[in-house]
């Protein structure tokens, strides 16, 4: 085992990657290589070094498609020693890595048991179990509503406790409307800078104060008989009757795989499926953003209630530009007759990490500017996040964030950056409710396929969030000791599993102290060429090597 204590590896300046194109294997086996590192990076005379790991960031930097990338790693100890340090401080697209700035913020100040509130009300009165008003569902930014997702209620059982608050205000019938009320985030869904074409996706849908079903919506997509004939296209789920759909799209040749992208906006009752989908696919289902989810809440309602036996005259509204309610009562001037509640921010978290939920992200995001900033505007909330940092002791200050996920092409950070967040979440109370929402290779979630021939072993150690969009692939993380991963409390306090171990309030229970040979890793790639699959392998390499380092 080598003794971390007595190992640094340090290049300092980006001479590594502006050389290391001209190093051959045959030189680095004969230690030329290791000599022009210490050259250039001035290293000591007699400093020990890890071979392999200098050996795996040469293979990447000169892998095909590298030529012309932008490269940032950093990779120290928990205490304080500095494994390999290349560009450290280079600006760079995190994608989902920001993920990790996002949740690590939402458990520092809202806390590992916050949850998210829905409550029902009305406007108006109850004349003789007849409701002359409009009842409303007030949402409080609860990304979970009718998700399939298994942390979420089931929305039957969601439904039915809205329904026994109807009731139990002794309503049955509405003379009005069931309005969907998103009006607690309010604003854009998207942040302005996301690409037009992520807009309409499963993964850029947005942010809104009442969520159905993650904002998206499921079209069944067949291909047709020959290249050029029009794709079967239809709605799954959830309908949508008030909405009209165009599909230009088109079947494509043999080989030619899915293209498909959706159009839509929150401004417009249209929207447009564009793009091909290969003849030799089989059907599948694509998912789309819905910019309507509050609509589609209340329609869902409204359908439900009457199956109750609970009529309503008008039908479903919500409060915006398209389908909103005539005479829209502020939410203060409402009469709440019952809420409901999320899952523990804790859970929302795992969820947001580990299978790399967008609309999660940006929901806590938006939240903390709503509660502890100026508003829930994209500005604000992030004004709020850059301070929340401060506060932890990872000062962001040149860092660009202008959303939570990661999907903004106008964020940049810096592998120094994220080394330092990650350092500091181990001092915190819920480090390892944090620690446990990253995914493992091989494991649940977003990197379920990768590092597939390495040893189990191995993978149960490394504990890291991916970031991927187009030309850019990023990880960071933590790479526990031998021996801490045993899910008895070992020397990283962290649990084997799936995090859900009794807890305080702040969402984290008794922990061992952290292992100062924990090691602390960013590795982010920008503007490679080529296919993901030719790069994927150099980067498992460096992760690999790292973990060959404690």
């Amino acid at each position: 085992m080598v003794n971390i204590s007595k190992i640094r590896i340090f290049v300092a300046t980006c001479v590594l990657f502006a050389t290391a194109g001209q190093v051959r294997g045959d030189e680095f086996a004969s230690g030329k290589a290791t000599g022009l590192m210490r050259q250039e990076s001035g290293l000591e005379q007699g400093q020990r070094m890890v071979p392999n790991l200098m050996e795996a960031v040469l293979r990447l930097e000169g892998a095909r498609g590298m030529k012309g990338a932008s490269v940032g790693i950093l990779a120290v100890t928990a205490d304080g020693d500095t494994l390999i340090d290349v560009c450290r401080e280079r600006l760079l697209l995190p994608a989902s890595n920001m993920k990790t700035v996002t949740t690590a913020a939402a458990l520092k100040r809202l806390g590992g048991d916050f949850r998210f509130r829905t409550s029902i009300g009305y406007s108006g009165n109850i004349e003789d179990g007849i409701l002359k008003g409009n009842l409303y569902i007030i949402g409080g930014g609860d990304p979970t509503i009718g998700s399939v997702n298994p942390i979420a209620k089931g929305l039957d059982d969601t439904f039915g406790e809205w329904a026994s608050f109807v009731r139990g205000a002794g309503i049955r019938e509405i003379e009005g409307w069931i309005v969907g009320d998103g009006r607690w985030l309010p604003g854009m869904m998207e942040q302005e800078s996301w690409q037009l074409n992520d807009s309409g996706t499963y993964y850029g849908s947005g942010v809104s104060g009442l969520s159905f079903y993650e904002n998206v919506q499921d079209f069944l997509v067949q291909a047709g008989k020959e290249p050029g004939d029009s794709l079967n296209v239809r709605v799954k789920y959830p309908l949508t009757p008030w909405l009209k759909y165009s599909f230009p799209c088109v079947t494509g040749p043999k080989g030619s795989g899915n293209t498909l992208y959706f159009y839509t906006t929150g401004l417009s009752s249209i929207g447009e499926m564009r793009g091909t989908f290969a003849v030799d696919r089989k059907p599948r289902t694509e998912q789309a953003a819905n910019k309507f989810p509050e609509m589609t809440c209340a329609a869902y309602f409204c359908d439900y209630l009457e199956r109750c036996g609970i009529t309503c005259s008008e039908g479903a509204a919500d409060t915006g530009l398209l389908f909103g309610v005539p005479e829209c009562v502020p939410q203060e001037e409402l009469t709440v007759i019952g809420h409901t509640v999320s899952p523990e921010l804790k859970a929302i978290v795992q969820v947001t990490n580990r299978e790399s939920n967008n609309l999660y992200a940006e929901t806590l995001l938006r939240t903390m500017g709503k509660l502890y900033g100026t508003g829930s505007d994209y500005r604000a909330s992030c004004q709020v996040l850059r301070r929340i940092l401060q506060e932890m002791g990872a000062d962001p200050e040149g860092m660009r964030i202008s959303d939570g996920s990661g999907l903004s092409r106008e964020d940049h950070l810096s592998a120094d950056f994220l080394c330092r967040l990650l350092r500091s979440v181990l001092d915190q109370p819920f480090r390892e409710t944090f620690i446990n929402s990253l995914p493992k290779p091989g494991g649940e979630g977003s990197i379920k396929f990768i590092m597939q021939e390495t040893s189990a072993v191995v993978k149960d150690r490394i504990r890291m969030k991916s970031g991927s969009m187009s030309d850019v692939r990023c990880f960071c993380g933590y790479i526990l000791p031998k021996g801490s991963f045993t899910g008895k409390g070992g020397t990283s306090g962290v649990k084997n599993g799936d995090g859900s171990r009794e807890t305080n309030g702040r969402g984290m229970g008794a922990m061992e102290p952290v292992s100062g040979d924990t090691i602390i890793f960013s590795l982010m790639v920008n503007n490679f060429t080529g296919p993901l699959s030719r790069i994927q392998p150099y980067i498992n390499g460096v992760i690999l090597a790292l973990a060959q380092c404690n």
